[in-house]
């Protein structure tokens, strides 16, 4: 059907009376037919955008500027989701978890609005979480108890105990508050944006969350949740008549209720006149080091679309890769251990652009590094950038931009985030998302000789006075101090109480983990809709895989629909690698992609990268085999390093011939190069202990159990921390040894029998690229000698004791425990992974996110090797957390007692909506190379799917049976505050206590 029928049908149907069709355009970028409406009663704004995706998109978002810290916006973000008017439960949010096929379900604070945003491929399934979130936003069940839960609450369960604070927001941003990261960028932000909404933290600030009130929490409510200040947005294949019918159900009882200007929309930050400075502190370890940004407000009027994209690619030419002149001259410069590349940001009314260090020696060279800086930058304004450079920064921003890939992201959300950064602000929404034309015409403009990015760099940097140098120092005493002022803080304020008064918050307490805990009724329950086992596809989703052999060489080819583009995996064999050479492994990789090869420099082999090709990139992948018969396996490890490239059909030759350059004559001896990549290593696992412990608490767990998670730990595991610490002691040491030990993994790796290739592509495409394909193959060497598969497992290192606590600068705790709870020659079924998901979204979720107040909780069960881990997020908890998780089995007992047809139902339909999320051309290419090397054949994923579909109340009391292992004689594994793992309950447990920073 032609654009203009279905504009006509838009305009004939019934609906149409209560809305009114402001624009309806065709964005040819994308094939997608954008209409754009005003609900007429009250003045609402939805875009409606039809695209031939089954992937549909539903958002509903809200102007909601704060005017302080206290984190209403957050805090109401969470609260909406906890029933409505509708829908009575506890939380149908987490009803549509259990029991949804969605493909996205979440919600969103960003510094100026609030977006609730869902997704399903099933028309049913869709119109179910559109229902849910429609009322959910509009007619919440928000009580003074849902602040508490939520928000805060003064904790107390005996008149004789101390007052602590809890609620799920404020333990989500202790987290946020204890990223040396997150303190920085708040700061920053809040530094440039003195005068406007975006200078409070609409997330919340700790010290700030306990002076919300009740009557401001419900008032903000009033005032923004209207749909007079809402933008509503529909993407996909589903019929608008029906999109409309469906708002309008729910916008017919309001009327036009404007929010006065100066109170929704977001003023325009005025810029100083001067540069400024200013330092603050964060908690650090023994061996923290300041980090510091320059930063820049840019605009104070809007950008035109072509500015917009200019300033992209000027940030890509100077920041985007790892030889981009600035990031490049920082880098090198010795003078910090990583750069902070956070460049342009255009997500706010005014975009901002900011760069800096992190791991600085000492504060007496933040000069240096700002002189180095403004030096840079002005040298860039003198010379301006060579052509090839421009040229490979436009390819590889046009080749992003045509095949739009967002991976598991839905497409139609990352079409609505990108128009709400121009709707949001009463501005065009089908601007953001044409590239064309401003293409178009910046290409024309740098044909002519304009100096494009010269003129930019002199405006928005070096003529730009708004710009404030933040720098944040290390305190090693700074978490004691925070510690102590909030007992200070609540024990002041529990002094002014009285007897009665102590007495009254402890039945509060009391009363509100009693609702926490409530069971919602069967009626109430069965008001959240859900599908049916009869919505169900039975049968599961194949990939096309063609299996054949080339010179020797195991080639997989897919026939997909991939729109010209070409995506080509090279996977080598890493079982050859010695365990003392896995550390380094990670390493390796990036070398291959930033060293520059004997024929190309780094820059030189960047350019080329990005000219010919839309990327190539190196990783590694680590997993265990199936069994025969699917039963566990005796441990059979797949591990490979993966070089992944795409490129047009037309530039494939290039692809290929940049692949085996890299491969094969990557120039490894770049001594400062090198102990910079380490350096950078280094920070961001020190970092990301802090921001994300449970995966390194989880990653501790399983590799006491199994050789993939073993090797996992061994590249980028906790053990890596000091390992690189060591390392750079070795390259200043003995760089020739280090040297050696990366030519040994080239030797070992890039060997011709060590390789498979694997092609998604359409079948016209995979015959173009053949006479490529060979003489790649033949490109490759082959090593004197037999291949090596190396006994990794006897190299598992055995641990002893409970388990290990691992003391971090952090006011939270992430807490994780584990056992392998099937052995060898077990058989597993696809209804483990049911009870497994169930888990989540129930017990874990009721008792230590909504009751304990930690951000988050989850459990990860691997069917093919039998390791089940539960790991908490930026939990306030230890003890009690790990005590939940050894009464699981008594849950699971009671659970398979008392369990009605729809939980059952539900759980099921939950775990096939997660076994059928959409997936890219290229992802399904590579999900289906991952199952040809593990040997997870269609048979045995049907067979899975069968058993899922089958689930029955006895497999949950089975795996509860089965999770006796992990009570009784379970792994612990914790990432904590010095406060929590030096407590006298957590010395009871036994562990092996240590400071990892």
């Amino acid at each position: 059907m032609v654009a203009t029928d279905i504009f006509a049908d838009v305009k004939d149907a019934p609906i149409m009376d209560k809305f009114e069709m402001v624009r309806e355009e065709t964005i040819e970028e994308y094939g997608a037919k954008v209409v754009l409406f005003r609900h007429k009663k009250t003045g609402a704004e939805i875009m409606s955008v039809i695209a031939p995706d089954e992937n549909k998109v539903f958002g509903i978002t809200f102007r909601t500027p704060p005017d302080d810290s206290t984190g209403i916006p957050h805090i109401l973000e969470h609260s909406v989701l906890c029933g409505s008017r509708n829908y009575p439960v506890k939380e149908p949010f987490v009803e549509l978890l259990k029991g949804s096929m969605q493909t996205f379900l979440n919600a969103m604070t960003y510094p100026d609005r609030t977006v609730y945003p869902v997704a399903s491929q099933n028309l049913k399934d869709f119109y179910n979480l559109v229902n849910v979130y429609m009322d959910s936003v509009l007619h919440p069940s928000i009580t003074p108890w849902t602040l508490k839960q939520e928000g805060w609450h003064y904790d107390i369960e005996d008149a004789k105990d101390p007052l602590t604070y809890k609620g799920v927001v404020y333990n989500e941003m202790k987290g946020v508050y204890s990223s040396p990261d997150s303190i920085h960028g708040r700061k920053c932000k809040e530094a440039l944006f003195p005068d406007n909404t975006y200078g409070v933290d609409s997330g919340g600030d700790p010290v700030d969350i306990p002076n919300l009130t009740w009557e401001k929490f419900e008032g903000f409510h009033k005032k923004f949740y209207h749909p007079s200040n809402s933008r509503i947005y529909f993407y996909g294949d589903d019929p608008v008549p029906a999109r409309l019918e469906l708002i309008e159900s729910y916008l017919s009882e309001f009327d036009n209720k404007p929010i006065a200007p100066e109170e929704s929309v977001i003023g325009w930050q005025k810029k100083r006149d001067a540069p400024w400075s200013l330092e603050q502190f964060y908690p650090a370890g023994k061996d923290g080091k300041p980090l510091m940004t320059i930063n820049w407000l840019l605009n104070e009027s809007p950008f035109t679309p072509q500015e917009e994209l200019a300033l992209e690619v000027l940030n890509d030419l100077m920041v985007g890769t790892s030889t981009a002149p600035l990031y490049k001259k920082l880098r090198e410069s010795g003078l910090g251990e990583s750069v902070i590349a956070s460049g342009l940001s255009t997500t706010l009314q005014q975009a901002t652009f900011s760069i800096g260090m992190k791991g600085i020696k000492d504060k007496s060279q933040i000069g240096d590094i700002e002189k180095l800086t403004y030096d840079t930058i002005q040298e860039l304004a003198d010379t301006g950038f060579d052509e090839a450079t421009i040229e490979a920064a436009l390819n590889s921003l046009e080749f992003s931009l045509r095949e739009f890939n967002t991976g598991g992201f839905p497409r139609g959300l990352s079409y609505m985030l990108g128009s709400m950064s121009n709707w949001l602000y009463g501005r065009d929404p089908m601007e953001a998302l044409r590239f064309e034309k401003p293409l178009a015409e910046l290409k024309a403009r740098l044909s002519s000789g304009e100096p494009v990015f010269q003129d930019l760099l002199k405006k928005m940097l070096i003529d730009n006075t708004h710009r404030v140098t933040v720098t944040s120092l290390p305190d090693v005493e700074m978490e004691d101090k925070i510690r102590a002022a909030e007992i200070a803080e609540l024990k002041a304020v529990r002094d002014k109480l009285t007897e009665d008064e102590i007495k009254e918050l402890v039945k509060e307490t009391l009363a509100l983990k009693e609702r926490q805990q409530a069971e919602d009724s069967p009626a109430n329950l069965a008001k959240v809709p859900s599908l049916s086992m009869e919505d169900l596809d039975r049968k599961v989703r194949n990939v096309p895989i063609t299996v054949g052999e080339e010179k020797g060489v195991t080639v997989l080819r897919h026939d997909l629909p991939t729109n010209g583009i070409v995506y080509a995996d090279f996977g080598l064999d890493a079982r050859v690698v010695p365990v003392d050479l896995l550390p380094l492994l990670p390493l390796f990789c990036r070398c291959l992609t930033e060293m520059g090869t004997t024929s190309k420099n780094d820059v030189e082999l960047s350019k080329y990268i990005r000219t010919h090709t839309g990327g190539v990139g190196v990783s590694t992948s680590t997993t265990t085999k199936y069994g025969a018969g699917h039963t566990i396996p005796e441990p059979e490890v797949v591990s490979n390093v993966f070089m992944r490239g795409k490129a047009t059909y037309a530039k494939s030759a290039e692809m290929f011939d940049v692949v085996s350059d890299i491969l094969v004559n990557t120039n490894f001896d770049n001594k400062a190069k090198f102990k910079q990549m380490v350096l950078e290593t280094k920070t961001r696992l020190e970092s990301a202990a802090v921001s994300a412990g449970n995966s390194f608490a989880s990653s501790r767990i399983g590799s006491r159990y199994e050789i993939s998670e073993f090797v996992g730990a061994k590249m980028q595991g906790i053990d890596s921390l000091a390992g690189m610490a060591q390392l750079v002691e070795e390259i200043d040491s003995d760089w020739s040894s280090v040297l050696a030990k990366l030519h040994t993994l080239r030797d070992l790796l890039v060997d011709r029998r060590n390789l498979i290739v694997n092609l998604s592509a359409e079948e016209k495409g995979l015959n173009q690229v053949q006479a490529r394909l060979e003489d790649y193959i033949s490109s490759m060497p082959l090593r004197e000698g037999d291949v090596k598969i190396q006994d990794w497992k006897a190299e598992m290192q055995k641990f002893e004791g409970a388990g290990e606590g691992f003391i971090v600068p952090t006011q939270v705790n992430y807490v994780g425990k584990g056992a392998q709870i099937y052995g060898v020659g077990d058989k597993t079924t696809g209804a483990a992974s049911v009870v497994s998901r169930y888990l989540r979204t129930s017990w874990l979720w009721d008792k230590v996110r909504v009751v304990g107040g930690a951000y988050g909780c989850s459990n990860v069960f691997n069917p093919n090797t039998g390791l089940f881990k539960f790991t908490s997020y930026r939990d306030p908890n230890l003890v009690s957390t790990l005590k939940t998780y050894d009464e699981t089995p008594s849950f699971l007992e009671h659970t398979a007692k008392e369990m009605s047809a729809s939980t059952l139902s539900n759980a099921i339909i939950g775990m096939i909506g997660d076994l059928d999320k959409p997936m890219q051309p290229d992802q399904k290419g590579y999900a289906s190379m991952d199952r040809y090397l593990t040997g997870l054949t269609d048979e045995i994923r049907q067979e899975r799917r069968d058993q899922v579909l089958g689930t029955t109340a006895k497999d949950f009391k089975e795996l509860g049976e089965r999770l006796e292992a992990v009570a009784k004689s379970g792994t612990i594994a914790v990432i904590g505050s010095k406060t929590s793992l030096e407590g006298d309950d957590v010395k009871a447990l036994g562990l092996d206590i240590k400071k990892l920073l």
